[in-house]
């Protein structure tokens, strides 16, 4: 029996907010979207243009208030090969919200706080 990743889901307080963060930030594309027939949600499914796999960002018409996000230690990674650029644009944008430079790693924010990993190409 064999299982593919298809897809993490992460849910959102703006649909259009967050769907600009991961463009800018990290360079995803809108692959799809889907409303429901009655309103009440709209999914969003990002991908990178390279992979697969694509985050699917779920925003909930009745949901007002900020996910309770624990500790935030749940993350997505993402690799890139230009992490001095990279490090640059996060900066700019002020969302990284972690830095262990002795591991040469980083983490940014989202507009609802989800944690996101960014390393090098190695």
């Amino acid at each position: 029996m064999k299982f593919q990743i298809v897809h993490a889901n992460i849910n959102v307080l703006d649909l259009d907010r967050s769907i600009a963060f991961y463009q800018k930030a990290l360079g995803l594309e809108v692959k799809r979207r889907k409303m429901a027939a009655d309103g009440s949600f709209e999914l969003a499914f990002l991908g990178d243009g390279i992979g697969q796999f694509q985050i699917e960002l779920t925003w909930l018409r009745d949901r007002k208030e900020p996910y309770d996000l624990g500790d935030n230690e749940s993350h997505i990674c993402f690799r890139t090969d230009q992490y001095d650029e990279a490090h640059a644009l996060h900066e700019a944008m002020g969302c990284i919200c972690f830095e262990n430079t002795s591991m040469g790693l980083y983490f940014i924010h989202d507009p609802d706080d989800y944690w996101l990993e960014i390393v090098p190409q190695r």
